[in-house]
């Protein structure tokens, strides 16, 4: 057994009540009153993050509702995942927030979401439903029908104030320009500097866990590939892996090698993307325009290979649909041109003084609140964490590659720039070790029938960490977390703004790539 897990036992002995199994992943059934103590030994003693907290309801099969904390442990591939009950006439459990912080928004959604209130948590306002919305009235419990229109109601939500001379609020949104979905923030500033910034997000809240709960398993791949239209491939991949570890699947090499090259794929053509926008944050116009332009030759390569320029139709439980269009030879020509093309505009770019003034020291993360946060992807490892998915819990082909993880401790807006940009030169030279290895046969395995049954899948997006979690029932989906690296990440640029000034806003949320479509799920 797992060296943690006797520690944990051993720790707290009979307040463990009971211990499953399943793949890597290690449920510990445990009284709801030590919660906080049991996570906070395995976050602080046994320095495991928390990756994912969701509740399930259980009260057709033991008359009560669950919450599972999910950690991580990458010096196995293990998980550790904590169990208590909540009896639903005495809907309360001990919030676990003041001890771990990257708990907050995930106790706030279980409260919206299932009526179970986390006691003590230091911000118990709501989060997903909207004050209109009226109390009581709880969309991922079993008993809640799809179809429900409820009535609205009057509500207030109550803003943080900041208060002293001179200080004043800046609200910007939730109507932005351009192409974006809404979100609001709320700066508060002393002359130029902010003091303070609280966002406000899930104004377009789309149900989608409650989606997955409706229709059938086939259709189910293709909902996730909508979550974050960006993401496709990350979000397909994960939501493939977590059924295919339920149906006990083993995945033709062939499918894992192009798995692979469709996810780096994608990481190139949003962190080239990435770049783009930040120059155009700050104006360099030159820089931008090239940027888009080899962004535009990465999409035109993903349609060759896939038929899509978003790369979406190609994966589905036991494999992917189709292989790889174009041959060997082609894909790696652009491939070299495209790096080639790449490493010329980040050297004109770090050699722009104007850009780098703009970039360097602003919108700073430091490590302490970025692990705090559990702050996920090129924007935790810019500020020092050194975690991958891709090597931490290797899936598809990746164990059998040679890649770098690129960490940074500066946490600014040049550090993740740069991030990005050498996890651009990573991605080529995973993709050429794919083709070059790449296996002949099959590329899917037939599926008849998903058996009942419950797994995690991860996968490290573009943005970070992506994480299923899916129990099935009855070939058909009894419940589907879905935990996108952005709903990680936002509360983070509360923190990265402060004592920056409110021009360099848009440059800093531009460098942290936020999606509000996988935060508003």
């Amino acid at each position: 057994m797992n060296a943690n897990i006797e520690s944990i036992k051993k720790e707290f002995n009979t307040n463990v009540l009971e211990v499953s199994t399943l793949h890597n992943e290690t449920y510990l059934t445990v009284k709801k009153e030590l919660i906080v103590k049991m996570c906070d030994y395995i976050y602080h003693h046994l320095d495991l993050p928390v990756v994912c907290i969701f509740a399930t309801d259980e009260r057709k099969i033991d008359g009560s509702f669950k919450i599972h904390y999910v950690f991580s442990e990458a010096r196995d591939d293990s998980f550790i995942i904590l169990r208590i009950s909540i009896d639903e006439k005495n809907p309360k459990y001990p919030s676990i927030t003041n001890k771990i912080a990257s708990a907050n928004w995930y106790e706030r959604e279980i409260q919206d979401m299932f009526g179970l209130i986390p006691q003590g948590h230091p911000d118990p306002r709501r989060l997903m439903n909207f004050e209109d919305w009226p109390a009581g009235v709880h969309p991922l419990r079993k008993d809640f029908d799809i179809k429900t229109k409820p009535p609205r109601v009057d509500g207030e939500y109550i803003y943080r104030r900041v208060e002293g001379e001179g200080v004043y609020e800046i609200p910007v949104g939730p109507v932005h320009a351009g192409v974006i979905e809404p979100g609001h923030f709320r700066f508060s500033v002393a002359g130029e500097p902010i003091i303070n910034l609280e966002i406000r997000h899930f104004y377009t809240h789309k149900g989608v866990e409650k989606l997955f709960e409706n229709i059938s398993i086939d259709k189910a791949v293709f909902l996730a590939e909508r979550i974050s239209g960006d993401n496709s491939v990350a979000h397909a991949v994960t939501f493939c892996q977590a059924m295919e570890k339920i149906a006990g699947l083993n995945i033709p090499p062939r499918a894992n090698h192009i798995r692979t090259i469709l996810l780096e794929l994608e990481r190139i053509y949003n962190h080239i993307a990435d770049i783009a926008g930040i120059a155009t944050d700050v104006a360099f116009s030159f820089g931008a325009a090239h940027a888009n332009k080899l962004k535009e030759d990465v999409l035109q390569l993903n349609e060759r290979v896939t038929g899509s320029r978003l790369l979406r139709g190609m994966n589905t439980i036991g494999g992917v649909r189709r292989d790889i269009g174009g041959s060997k030879d082609e894909i790696l020509l652009s491939l070299s041109i495209i790096q080639r093309d790449f490493r010329k505009l980040m050297e004109h770019l770090s050699s722009t003084p104007s850009l780098m003034d703009r970039i360097e020291t602003t919108g700073r993360l430091y490590n302490d609140i970025a692990k705090g946060l559990h702050v996920v992807g090129p924007v935790g490892r810019a500020s020092g964490i050194d975690r991958d998915m891709r090597r931490d819990h290797p899936y598809a082909a990746y164990k059998e590659f040679n890649f770098k993880v690129i960490v940074s401790k500066a946490g600014d807006v040049h550090a993740r720039t740069i991030v990005r940009a050498d996890e651009v030169c990573e991605s080529v030279g995973l993709i050429e070790q794919a083709l070059w290895s790449l296996p002949e046969g099959d590329i899917r395995v037939k599926v008849d029938k998903i058996p009942d049954g419950y797994a995690l899948g991860i996968c490290e997006a573009p943005r970070g960490e992506t994480i299923y979690w899916i129990r099935t029932s009855g070939n058909k989906i009894e419940r589907c977390k879905v935990r996108d690296p952005s709903f990680c990440n936002w509360l983070s640029i509360e923190y990265a703004v402060l004592d920056n000034i409110v021009p360099d806003f848009p440059i800093i949320n531009k460098s942290l790539s936020l999606s509000y479509s996988g935060n508003d799920m």
